[in-house]
């Protein structure tokens, strides 16, 4: 299964799928892909080769792989992971009621977003400059000058 979704996803570029399946995908595909990174920048032809029929031993389409390893890879070179991104969908599947997912390769220029701090760690950064300004009150048995 994880297999064809990976051809899919190769061939396509976006593939449209169960919130499971899309998750279940992700590491699967990033490892292939990985492969073709580290084939890419092989020195000798036979590491290259091993990677390959690697990649052939889980994904099981040599059209799919050849597309990979010698195209699509190209685009994540400068990446060091993070080769996929999943957005839900909302409408659910009418069948079975199953989540939608759409999971697509990220582009390669795309940075991504700065994940946002924890509502504690925003508070206390805000807090803590205004704590600086303010001067400090004499402590309890201290004599005011």
């Amino acid at each position: 299964m994880l297999s064809n979704l990976a051809v899919g996803l190769i061939t396509h570029g976006r593939i449209q799928t169960t919130l499971t399946k899309a998750k279940a995908l992700r590491p699967f595909i990033e490892k292939v892909i990985t492969k073709a990174k580290r084939a890419a920048a092989a020195k000798d032809k036979k590491d290259a080769v091993h990677l390959r029929r690697l990649a052939l031993s889980d994904v099981r389409n040599q059209e799919a792989v050849a597309l990979l390893f010698n195209e699509k890879y190209k685009e994540f070179v400068n990446r060091a992971g993070g080769y996929t991104r999943i957005y839900k969908l909302s409408p659910q599947r009418i069948g079975d009621a199953a989540e939608m997912a759409l999971i697509e390769f990220v582009k390669a220029d795309e940075t991504g977003y700065k994940k946002s701090r924890g509502k504690k760690a925003a508070k206390a950064k805000a807090e803590a400059p205004a704590a600086e300004a303010a001067p400090a009150a004499p402590a309890e048995g201290e004599a005011k000058s």
